[in-house]
């Protein structure tokens, strides 16, 4: 682990001027703040006393950074990851993230832990360089970096596209698709399976008419539904049937639907993708896509993880990289409905 004397020599400057320019940088020139900062960041130093002890002590502390708790496949992950990690003797810190992750991310690295364990990297995350330097371990589930790290994903594009054709095979040819930011490689896959076979499909003969809306948000927005169906109706667009990127988009398209005086799915049929617990109560009966054999990406993501800690004299096991894609199936459930006779 790089220490603040192996910055001071990197930039050039003294070790006081290093702990100036991270506890007090208004009294160093922007320019040496500037060289101590660029060092900084190519040595990988965390600039806490105990820094050290992220890789060289065991504490048997993880951390893990979860989505906001408003989506519940955030709740049945982190209940899980906790679960199995205290079955093994590990304590679990956990931190919420809902727009501003850099000082999760901070705060995180600042503290003694074994490993992390996150569903918040963007496809083209630059943190994960940093948990390189640092020999963290650490395993993505839900989402993933675009080409580096370990991650537990359901297999997204294939979602996306089983989405579409569950709705196009009911005789819909007026779908809308909402989703998210497509700097998450859950949102990015999900809309490109989407996408896809809505492109495979049109211009034949038995999908004459099809008709394709998306709204994809960006990851600091939270979608107006009542806003955007208003304007639908208003432009007599509404659609016949709407594909939302999450079971929790999902419930809240319904709960809006219903609100608007709508009929779920007699007026407008809805389906989801993740397969949340809450997705298949009595009240909600959700049609969506998730993981074939209903396993938990968070409690495989902490089992993979937990594997690597404990196993850093087997060197083979510590560097191997784990890229887990799940394959997804339909549920079919009371929220879609057949728009042609049987």
């Amino acid at each position: 682990m790089p220490s603040s004397k192996d910055v001071a020599k990197k930039a050039g400057v003294s070790q006081t001027t290093v702990s100036r320019v991270l506890n007090n940088p208004l009294t160093v020139s922007e320019k040496t703040r500037a060289k101590v900062m660029e060092a900084i960041e190519a040595l990988g130093y965390i600039p806490d006393a105990n820094a050290r002890s992220l890789v060289s002590q065991k504490t048997h502390t993880i951390s893990l950074i979860s989505g906001p708790l408003h989506n519940p496949f955030f709740v049945d992950s982190t209940s899980e990851i906790i679960r199995y990690a205290n079955q093994l003797g590990y304590k679990v810190n956990v931190h919420f993230s809902d727009g501003e992750i850099d000082s999760v991310y901070d705060m995180v690295l600042s503290h003694k832990t074994d490993g992390l364990i996150m569903s918040c990297v963007l496809f083209d995350d630059p943190i994960v360089y940093r948990f390189q330097k640092l020999k963290l371990p650490f395993v993505c589930f839900n989402r993933r970096h675009e080409s580096v790290g370990n991650y537990v994903e359901m297999d997204n594009m294939e979602a996306g596209r089983l989405a579409v054709r569950h709705l196009l095979s009911l005789g819909h040819r007026d779908i809308l698709w909402i989703g998210g930011s497509l700097s998450m490689s859950t949102f990015r896959h999900r809309y490109l399976g989407f996408k896809e076979e809505c492109d495979r499909v049109s211009g034949l003969p038995a999908y004459q008419g099809l008709r394709i809306k998306t709204v994809n948000y960006k990851e600091t927005d939270y979608p107006d539904l009542a806003m955007m169906m208003h304007s639908l109706i208003n432009n007599q667009a509404m659609p016949t049937a709407i594909c939302a990127a999450t079971d929790a988009l999902a419930i809240e398209v319904i709960n809006t639907l219903i609100g608007l005086g709508y009929s779920v799915p007699d007026d407008i049929s809805v389906i989801g993708i993740d397969n949340v617990r809450n997705s298949a109560t009595p009240l909600i009966q959700l049609t969506t896509i998730g993981i074939s054999d209903q396993s938990q990406l968070g409690e495989i993501a902490i089992r993979m993880l937990i594997q690597k800690i404990e196993s850093k004299e087997d060197e083979e096991m510590h560097t191997k990289t784990i890229r887990i894609t799940k394959p997804v199936s339909l549920f079919e459930r009371k929220t879609t409905k057949s728009l042609v006779s049987l």
